[in-house]
């Protein structure tokens, strides 16, 4: 079993070293604003339980040089993104640098049980390079989560998942602490982590993939509401008498922008000739995805450039709200449907500044995630390694 800190003391310092990597003792000393005695103290408890190690001395201040502590460099966390057609899972150590990463195609809808066992295989080749003990695994689910058991609830995209018990399943494999969250949470703490969000407490990360979802960060902290639900915006309605949502509403944004939206307008463009693009596309591929959409819309095919900006604008109507309600200082855009690039940007951008109040939008940049498909690993095993070094 894991060792955990044993005190608010120690738990602070194991996050500060997982954040800002090796320090000097003088310097942890000036953060925590410890006595020097105390200090040793913690440093030592920690040392022994095998959550730090020496890494040498520090450069001289002027007077006896301080030693330098970092993180264990044994400890191995696992993160697994689990999306609605893939699965991304990444090794990472203690300060929660990827030293490993795969990524394969998969169905959600093909069960827990088929798609935990796929995910499983990608880790075991991650561990085929000697990685013998994990110290905690962290995995995002494309679906509400209950915060209460952290089991999947009723999630619309994910049949025989209502209620699995996949922390359970995944502890049991590997003998260490496990926890589940919404796909969207885990990408905003990556990006919380490593990402464009470093140095803000207050964003927004907007995911458009097959769904569409939104990871809500208030002051360094996710906000998952009373049950876990908070963020699902996909499934605000954006017109009453709208295309039908797989929550079984009509009008939803998820309904009209999105990985499964854009796949069946494209077929739609391609079979009516609006698109000779996509109609080549088709007939070659015999399927449509977001990604041909964007390389439809790279090549100035118009239908193709009609559906990002349209997409663009229903977005941007529903994240302008968000904006005047929650008042972010950053908005993040990933996800596999980002992958639009620039002209979906522009697209949220002008709706968003054009429709929120100026005092909002005044310094509120909207960005493109810079993370990739890496998001959603380091923000699995952020998720992770904040319960592991923690009180019990």
């Amino acid at each position: 079993m894991t060792a955990r800190p044993e005190n608010p003391h120690q738990a602070r310092i194991l996050r500060l070293l997982r954040q800002d990597g090796a320090r000097s003792r003088a310097e942890l000393g000036e953060v925590t604003r410890l006595s020097p005695s105390k200090l040793t103290l913690e440093l030592d408890r920690l040392t022994k339980l095998n959550l730090l190690e020496s890494g040498g001395l520090a450069a001289s201040r002027g007077g006896r040089r301080s030693g330098i502590v970092r993180v264990a460099s044994h400890l191995r966390f696992v993160g697994i993104d689990i999306g609605a057609t893939s699965i991304d899972v990444g090794l990472t150590n203690g300060e929660l640098e990827v030293l490993g990463h795969l990524s394969k195609p998969a169905d959600v809808r093909d069960g827990p049980e088929a798609v935990l066992e796929q995910a499983l295989e990608l880790v075991g080749k991650l561990r085929a390079g000697g990685t013998t003990e994990i110290h905690g695994v962290g995995i995002g689910v494309p679906g509400p989560v209950s915060f209460l058991d952290r089991t999947p609830v009723s999630p619309p995209i994910m049949p025989g998942w209502d209620r699995f018990p996949v922390r359970e399943t995944l502890s049991r494999e590997f003998g260490c602490p496990v926890l589940v969250d919404n796909d969207v949470n885990i990408m905003a703490l990556g990006e919380l982590h490593s990402g464009l969000a470093r140095a803000v407490g207050d964003f927004l990360l907007v995911k458009i993939g097959t769904g569409i979802g939104c990871g809500i960060v208030v002051d360094g902290e996710i906000y998952r509401g009373v049950t876990g639900s908070a963020g699902d915006i996909g499934h605000i309605r954006v017109s009453e008498d709208g295309p039908l949502c797989t929550c079984g509403n009509t009008g939803c944004l998820e309904a009209y922008f999105g990985g499964a939206a854009l796949a069946r307008d494209a077929r739609a463009a391609a079979e009516s000739g609006d698109s000779p693009f996509l109609a080549e596309r088709l007939a070659q591929e015999g399927t449509l995805t977001a990604e041909d959409v964007a390389t439809a819309a790279a090549s100035g095919d118009a239908a193709a450039v009609r559906m990002v900006r349209e997409g663009g604008r229903h977005v941007g109507l529903v994240l302008a709200s968000l904006v005047s309600f929650f008042n972010p200082g950053l908005v993040i855009i990933g996800g596999g449907v980002a992958g639009l690039g620039h002209a979906l940007l522009a697209e949220i951008r002008s709706v968003v500044y054009q429709r929120s109040l100026p005092l909002a939008t005044g310094n509120l940049p909207i960005v493109l995630s810079e993370l990739g498909d890496t998001a959603g690993i380091i923000g699995a095993t952020r998720l992770i390694s904040d319960h592991v070094f923690s009180v019990e």
